[in-house]
């Protein structure tokens, strides 16, 4: 695999960074990061896996990397931080505290998509920034952007802790999207998966259903 990590600009504030090699050494002491057979919440299968939530478990780690998405962003008026639960929405909240701006949560609904709840509102040509944890086939992040459209706010773009697509899933956006640490991960539809012709048991981890289960 090939990993980068893309260095945010920063003016004021200096927050420190770490380079791929420090971040995915990071990953790994945390957990991070495993090897395997899982089922992905796209549907598709993977010989790894990236579990953020145990970023989450060392809040001083969550607030560093947090700091690098709020640096790029300083002086661009953000308005409202957004984030898809749940990952993203945890993020988002952290970015905002660092920002010092508001922050909502786009949450799933019944019928697939996703939706402002909770008396969450946005105003027509608010600024606003999506925070998400990791991207593969940039679903939830494109629920997210289509649930925004109709209140009409202006959209900075979309920050991401991991990209496993390596750039590819966000060439769906048209908004800018940037991610921390941007990996070339493999994955495979189900019929054409070599770990399942190998017999090897398949895990799903997360919490989201796959598209056929909604």
């Amino acid at each position: 695999m090939c990993y980068t990590i893309r260095q945010p600009e920063t003016k004021g504030q200096t927050i420190p960074h770490v380079n791929s090699t420090e971040t995915l050494q990071l990953f790994h002491d945390l957990g991070v990061y495993t090897h395997g057979h899982f089922l992905l919440s796209s549907g598709r299968h993977s010989d790894e896996y990236w579990e953020k939530f145990r970023i989450f478990e060392h809040p001083d780690v969550t607030e560093r990397l947090c700091g690098q998405v709020a640096e790029r962003y300083r002086d661009q008026a953000v308005a409202v931080v957004v984030g898809p639960t749940t990952g993203g929405a945890l993020l988002a909240q952290e970015v905002a505290r660092q920002l010092g701006v508001r922050c909502m949560i786009a949450e799933p609904t019944a019928g697939g998509g996703r939706e402002l709840r909770r008396g969450f509102m946005l105003h027509p040509g608010e600024r606003v920034l999506i925070v998400d944890d990791v991207l593969t086939t940039g679903l939830s992040v494109r629920e997210t952007l289509e649930a925004l459209q109709a209140y009409g706010p202006e959209i900075l773009g979309v920050e991401l802790l991991i990209d496993r697509s390596n750039g590819e899933a966000s060439r769906q956006f048209d908004v800018p999207c940037h991610a921390l640490l941007s990996v070339a991960a493999r994955s495979y539809e189900p019929g054409a998966c070599p770990l399942c012709r190998a017999g090897q048991p398949l895990v799903k981890p997360g919490t989201r259903k796959i598209p056929d289960q909604r």
